[in-house]
């Protein structure tokens, strides 16, 4: 069994869990780097709009994860997790959004919309229960169902009726993503320094940057 990763002290100040804070600092240069590469782009579509925000917001939530989280926890207290994963699951409800809004052009506008406001609901529901249960496992449901229940059969009905590369590489990035998951779920870790924190913080890197690459290959963007 991995034991857990020690402390280090810089000038005195001590930080617990630095590789885990470093790989969550990852992710983020990975989410800021995205955010301001498409903020860049010339489109205005609202599911551009939506991604652009899920990039921007991720960045903030494994910042304040990293920080506060793992590094300073012992400065703040347990519910200071909170403020990181209100933001990622805010984020996620934001590509939720970006897929369901992407599908205007070949799903009827009620159901759209109807998913729109289901999108809403849901986000309400499940953080209203993080918040009262201080439970982790809720933003991981809702992270599962955000990207497992909604961006990936939404995606997987444009890319079979039109072929979108773009749809076809959300795909693959929430197959990453998913990867990531189990990767935490199971604890699989190499090594002490390198824990299974650490190892789904950098197969979540790489699942956000093939979520960039895919945003610019969507055919609506990309145009």
């Amino acid at each position: 069994m991995i034991e857990s990763q020690p402390s280090i002290y810089i000038s005195g100040i001590r930080i617990d869990e630095p590789m885990t804070t470093l790989t969550d600092f990852l992710v983020t240069a990975v989410c800021l780097y995205a955010f301001f590469k498409l903020s860049q782009h010339s489109g205005k579509s609202r599911a551009l709009t939506y991604l652009r925000t899920y990039f921007l917001l991720m960045a903030l939530a494994t910042f304040f994860g990293g920080l506060i989280g793992h590094a300073f926890l012992y400065a703040f207290g347990f519910a200071w997790k909170l403020p990181g994963w209100i933001i990622s699951m805010i984020s996620v409800a934001f590509i939720e959004r970006s897929a369901i809004d992407y599908s205007r052009i070949y799903i009827k506008a009620r159901t759209v919309n109807f998913f729109l406001i289901v999108n809403i609901l849901e986000l309400i529901t499940i953080m209203s229960l993080t918040l009262t249960s201080l439970n982790f496992k809720w933003v991981e449901f809702h992270s599962g169902y955000g990207l497992l229940g909604v961006v990936l059969p939404f995606h997987l009905y444009i890319y079979l009726k039109t072929k979108d590369r773009g749809s076809l590489l959300m795909i693959v990035a929430v197959g990453i993503a998913s990867i990531a998951a189990i990767i935490f779920m199971t604890k699989f870790s190499l090594h002490t320094w390198f824990n299974y924190l650490d190892l789904s913080h950098v197969v979540m890197a790489i699942g956000a940057f093939v979520f960039y690459k895919a945003t610019l290959r969507l055919k609506t963007i990309a145009q």
